[in-house]
């Protein structure tokens, strides 16, 4: 199958190798990947801070970068989610750009979705032995709707074994800009996030989302925490 990956900028500046680890993965998985390196933001940081007129010019850069008649495949729930629910609003006075989203949303996917509820593809030969615990993105799991598809990935990684922690839903404290305007919130939040990780004994905290994970570990960074966050699609190329 022949698909578009969309890489967040956040991956592209922060977590390259994640980027070509995702191709790693799709190419695996059967897929042909196409790679437009004219691509940028989505706009999602831009609209969470007020900024709808500069979103609406990223959705429209979007809708150009990308074909319609292809599938997008994106390693983050955050983006794709934002994509999926908003442009449609950010979007409304513009008819013909509308048009265009329309006949594509649908084909915009969260990578984890797309491999296991399109290609059904849930074993891709990777090995991962430690104990790891599954972070619930606020964004991927609310806005877009993933939560089992993570999980069951991970069930087919040899030597992993899987934890639940408590509260897997609750937000890491990162949340865009939230993590700079209520530090000492944030800072809070992603204490006990990282303590319900530590008691399950678990070494990596899994997550789709990158941004999550940054916040995670700068925290356990700073604390000296021997807990490392990590990128689902990283997990699944080893």
């Amino acid at each position: 199958m022949d698909i578009q990956l969309f890489i967040p900028c956040f991956i592209d500046q922060l977590y390259p190798q994640t980027a070509f680890n995702t191709i790693q993965i799709l190419e695996k998985a059967g897929c042909k990947v196409h790679y437009n390196p004219k691509q940028t933001c989505c706009g999602q940081p831009a609209f969470n801070s007020g900024y709808r007129k500069e979103a609406a010019k990223l959705a429209q850069k979007f809708l150009v970068d990308f074909n319609a008649d292809l599938p997008v495949v994106s390693p983050s729930g955050s983006c794709t989610g934002y994509i999926k629910r908003h442009y449609q609003n950010i979007l409304k006075d513009k008819p013909k750009l509308l048009q265009q989203f329309e006949q594509m949303k649908d084909l915009i996917y969260e990578l984890s979705d797309f491999l296991v509820n399109i290609l059904h593809v849930e074993q891709l030969g990777a090995s991962f032995p430690h104990r790891v615990c599954y972070h619930d993105s606020c964004a991927a799991l609310r806005e877009y709707g993933i939560k089992d598809e993570p999980r069951r990935l991970l069930a087919q990684v040899k030597g992993l074994e899987l934890i639940e922690m408590k509260e897997s839903e609750a937000c890491c404290g990162f949340g865009g800009t939230f993590a700079v305007k209520n530090s000492a919130i944030s800072t809070a939040m992603a204490d006990k996030k990282i303590q319900n990780a530590i008691a399950t004994g678990a070494e990596f905290i899994v997550s789709t989302e990158a941004s999550c994970l940054m916040n995670i570990n700068a925290y356990c960074a700073k604390q000296k925490i021997p807990i490392k966050g990590i990128h689902l699609v990283d997990v699944l190329a080893g």
